[in-house]
């Protein structure tokens, strides 16, 4: 009687654990358990942390997951939180007005004194790179552009009152020899009336003096010197006849680059030994130059037919 009382003890305490295991079980499964919610959160939070990144569905397509009523369909695209659709929009920095040129003082086809003058001054500053000649060209141009858009006024080509007065506020007032193009130690004489008409290569042996000239206007001057007392160099009017660039006196095997004969064998050329000697030599007759720049210049710029006038001041 004692072992079926027991044995009847221990079937009803397995039944009862079983019943309990059962019930736990199904209630952990339903959501029904206390501790149930945070546990399945913490799960669903650690399974969702495991899951590959291509099973996790994208943010705001999910079932689970309701697009915000609040957030325009733009407000993820144009990148502002959420409260950026209700900023107002922000004013852009006003923009300065853009210079304009002003009214033309000087521009392409002048001529005259002024012109002279803005080259001069163009070339104290390095942007004028040739002989000064009083004609606004493509040359002059050009070197007003540069100037213009290095200083950021409006680039024309054109000279206005505002390229004008930074040009004056940078450059001095060209001097005689600058407005003349003269690379030259010596002050020249007065021009010899001859020279004043047409074109001409204007001798001053008073001087040692060489001045190009046009219609009257003086455009170059340079040093020269001349022919020894027993070989001078011939005086009065006469025309170039000839011109050799790289000519070699045949009487005296000498070099004369840039001859340009006017009397005889006379010439006026470029001469070495005067470059290198100065007036401690002499020429055999010709009219030596020593800036061998400028006499490559004047070569280019005298035609046959030009007139020579040898004088003395």
């Amino acid at each position: 009687m004692l072992l079926v009382r027991r044995i009847t003890l221990v079937a009803v305490v397995a039944a009862l654990l079983c019943g309990l295991v059962y019930g736990t079980g199904w209630a952990h499964r339903t959501g029904s358990l206390p501790w149930s919610d945070e546990t399945e959160r913490s799960s669903a939070t650690t399974d969702r942390d495991r899951r590959p990144a291509e099973d996790l569905p994208e943010r705001g397509t999910g079932a689970d997951e309701p697009a915000d009523p609040d957030r325009s369909p733009g407000a993820q695209e144009a990148g502002g939180d959420e409260g950026s659709r209700d900023r107002p929009a922000q004013p852009e920095p006003p923009s300065e007005p853009e210079l304009q040129p002003g009214p033309r003082l000087l521009g392409p086809g002048d001529s005259g004194p002024d012109v002279r003058e803005l080259q001069a001054r163009l070339a104290q500053i390095d942007w004028f790179l040739t002989d000064v000649t009083g004609f606004y060209g493509d040359v002059t141009t050009e070197a007003v552009r540069g100037f213009q858009a290095k200083r950021e006024i409006p680039v024309t080509g054109e000279v206005d009152q505002r390229t004008l007065d930074r040009l004056h506020a940078m450059t001095t007032e060209p001097t005689a020899a600058e407005l003349t193009n003269q690379t030259t130690t010596n002050t020249p004489g007065a021009l010899d009336p001859r020279c004043e008409v047409g074109r001409a290569l204007c001798v001053d042996k008073s001087t040692n003096t060489l001045r190009w000239v046009v219609d009257g206007a003086v455009v170059k001057t340079v040093d020269v010197r001349f022919g020894g007392s027993s070989t001078p160099t011939r005086e009065g009017q006469f025309t170039v006849y000839a011109k050799s660039r790289d000519h070699v006196s045949s009487l005296y095997d000498t070099s004369m680059p840039f001859a340009m004969f006017f009397s005889g064998g006379q010439a006026v050329h470029y001469s070495p030994d005067f470059a290198a000697n100065g007036y401690y030599g002499a020429s055999h007759g010709c009219v030596n130059v020593r800036d061998y720049d400028a006499i490559a210049w004047l070569y280019d710029q005298v035609q046959i037919g030009d007139k020579v006038v040898v004088y003395w001041s």
